[in-house]
C-alpha cells in the first residue's frame, strides 16, 4: 500500500523538479512495500536518488543565490542523516525501520513540497532560472 501518491497539490509547474519528485515518491513507496529480504536494496536505491535529488536542488539554489538556501538545505540534510541511520539499522537486521522511514518521509515531504519547494519553484520562475541540461535526469 503506497505511503504517498502523486497528486495535483504536489505539482509545482517546474518540469524537472516535478519529474524528480514523482521518482522520489515512487522510490518511497517501493521502500514502504519492500519485503525484508529486499529492504536494504530498496533503501539504498532511495538514498542514492535522494542524495542526487537534494544535490540537484542545492546546485540550483546556489546558481540563483536563493536567499533561503541554508534553511532549505538543512531540511534535506536532516532527512539524509535519518535515512543513513536507518540504513545502518536495516543492515544490522532491523528491517522494521524501512517502512517507518518511508511513512515519516512521506509526511515530511508533503509539507516540504508545499512550502520549501513551492517557494523555490516560484523563485525560479521569478528570476527566469532554467535548470541546466546536465541536471535533466536523475535516473
Amino acid at each position: 500500500m503506497p505511503v504517498m501518491e502523486w497528486n495535483d497539490a504536489l505539482v509545482l509547474d517546474q518540469g524537472l523538479m516535478d519529474e524528480t519528485h514523482r521518482e522520489f515518491i515512487d522510490l518511497l513507496n517501493r521502500l514502504a512495500d519492500a519485503p525484508e529480504e529486499k529492504m536494504l536494496a530498496a533503501l539504498d536505491e532511495f538514498i542514492v536518488h535522494t542524495e542526487e535529488h537534494f544535490a540537484q536542488e542545492k546546485r540550483w539554489m546556489e546558481q540563483m543565490t536563493f536567499p533561503p538556501l541554508t534553511c532549505h538545505a538543512r531540511e534535506h540534510d536532516g532527512v539524509l542523516e535519518t535515512a543513513h541511520e536507518v540504513r545502518r539499522r536495516v543492515a544490522a537486521g532491523e528491517t522494521r525501520f524501512g517502512p517507518v522511514l518511508a511513512r515519516a518521509v512521506a509526511e515530511w515531504f508533503s509539507n516540504h513540497a508545499a512550502s520549501m519547494d513551492n517557494v523555490l519553484a516560484l523563485y525560479m520562475k521569478e528570476v527566469g532560472y532554467q535548470p541546466e541540461e546536465a541536471d535533466v535526469a536523475l535516473k
